[in-house]
């Protein structure tokens, strides 16, 4: 049985069964009969439907928000931002599938020579509960684009959303059995990766789960793509544009309660900067209405679990016990529910869980530096590499800064963000592979050489 506890009010939304081994079975098995049928549709098929989908979710953009409110707790403002971001990635691919996987042409001793991008069958994808929708869209959109289906397993506490994006390929007319999801414990993920007609994995999640699914994967011989945890530095120069970059890395640290592996959770300062960074973001920490998600005035939610909110609230009274000092913050938030107030840490240093550690919730952690190259050290002195920022008025300068930074991607004067357009991937402990952009939609195709004499 999967539980949906709403994080706001400790109360339990629904209940769902789950799959059995034997159900499992007969849905794969049909998602193969589909696949079998809809790798011989051509791209105008294909993307008259993705678009169809699009529509589909911006007719239901509320329905869909609520629901991952009420199941993990996103503030409602930002689950209707999460489902406009799905449409534009179905939109995306839609218009841009046939040109990435159009087949490249290859001079050599032959007539003629190229690279052929064919599907390679049923895609797994394991999904966690932070970003419900978007999360399994990114996989979605180019994997279907490319001709492939697609089984989910998404995180127990979300299933509600699951369903609902199966529905939305249906209602947009997709092949029934094109895109299912499997109601299943993680218990069960072992089982359906080595069944022979699932032939890749994609995994979004903490590192133990990549590491245990891509050693499953791996004793299989099937491809996986993996997207693990983060601890992004957001580097402050003292060049930095401060009111620009102080209020962006409030968003960066607080979107979607904190609980984003991209997002900015070490705030690394130099020296000249840090009064003024540490004032200026507990003043806005501090401004920002924490409670009832579903409110549209609400900025920061409830945490998505209990016992997500007890790990938190541990990391932070051991860094504090290690000696770092609360600017605001540092606590539960009195009252029922996962709520855990915002939170600003300064005078973090190597060894604290803050700096060590992800830390999945609304905790920023200051990290003063003296200088430039020190900044870039303790930027690199991580097990993570998946994103990060660099903030100067000296573009060029930042950039070279950017070009030395350890992660899959760096923005500069802005805040780490997933785009279609642009790969998305990390590095060290944050996974390997990419999503999004045309490297995403190759990461799970056939890339077969043909050569004609």
């Amino acid at each position: 049985m999967l539980k949906v506890i709403n994080p706001a009010t400790n109360e339990i939304v629904k209940e769902y069964d789950e799959h059995t081994p034997e159900e499992v079975a007969d849905i794969i098995g049909k998602v193969q009969d589909a696949f079998i049928r809809w790798r011989q549709t051509d791209f105008t098929h294909r993307k008259s439907l993705m678009h169809k989908a699009a529509e589909v979710l911006r007719k239901n953009k509320n329905q869909y928000a609520r629901t991952m409110t009420m199941e993990m707790g996103k503030t409602i403002t930002e689950a209707r931002a999460e489902v406009e971001k799905c449409a534009w990635v179905c939109d995306y691919y839609a218009d841009h599938a046939e040109e990435f996987l159009a087949d490249d042409i290859v001079e050599t001793d032959a007539s003629r020579s190229l690279v052929a991008f064919e599907p390679i069958g049923i895609v797994l994808a394991v999904m966690p509960w932070n970003f419900p929708f978007w999360q399994v869209f990114r996989f979605a959109a180019p994997a279907l684009m490319a001709g492939n289906a697609g089984v989910l397993k998404h995180a127990s506490n979300v299933p509600g959303s699951a369903l609902a994006i199966e529905a939305v390929f249906r209602e947009a007319g997709f092949p029934e059995e094109i895109f299912r999801t499997l109601l299943i414990s993680s218990r069960q993920v072992e089982a359906v990766i080595a069944d022979s007609r699932i032939r890749a994995v994609t995994l979004t999640g903490s590192e133990p789960a990549g590491m245990s699914v891509a050693s499953i994967a791996g004793r299989e011989l099937k491809k996986t793509v993996l997207e693990l945890g983060g601890s992004d530095p957001y580097i402050v120069l003292d060049d930095a544009d401060l009111p620009a970059c102080v209020a962006t890395s409030v968003t960066a640290r607080m979107i979607n309660t904190g609980q984003s592996c991209i997002a900015a959770k070490r705030f690394i300062v130099v020296e000249p900067m840090v009064k003024q960074f540490e004032q200026q973001q507990k003043a806005t920490m501090e401004s920002l209405k924490v409670g009832d998600p579903l409110l549209d005035d609400t900025k920061v939610g409830p945490m998505a679990r209990m016992d997500l909110l007890d790990e938190l609230d541990e990391q932070v009274h051991k860094s504090i016990a290690m000696g770092a000092r609360v600017l605001c913050g540092g606590r539960k938030a009195d009252g029922p529910g996962a709520f855990y107030l915002p939170t600003v840490l300064t005078e973090v240093k190597k060894g604290m869980p803050v700096y060590e550690q992800e830390t999945f919730g609304p905790v920023a952690a200051i990290i003063p530096v003296k200088d430039t190259e020190e900044a870039i050290a303790v930027a690199n002195d991580s097990l993570f590499g998946l994103g990060g920022s660099v903030w100067s008025r000296d573009v060029q300068k930042a950039e070279a800064v950017a070009r030395r930074i350890e992660t899959g991607s760096v923005f500069v004067n802005g805040m780490t963000k997933s785009d279609p357009r642009l790969p998305f991937g990390g590095i060290k402990k944050s996974g390997y592979g990419r999503e999004l952009s045309h490297y995403g939609i190759r990461e799970f195709v056939n890339i077969k050489t043909i050569w004609i004499a």
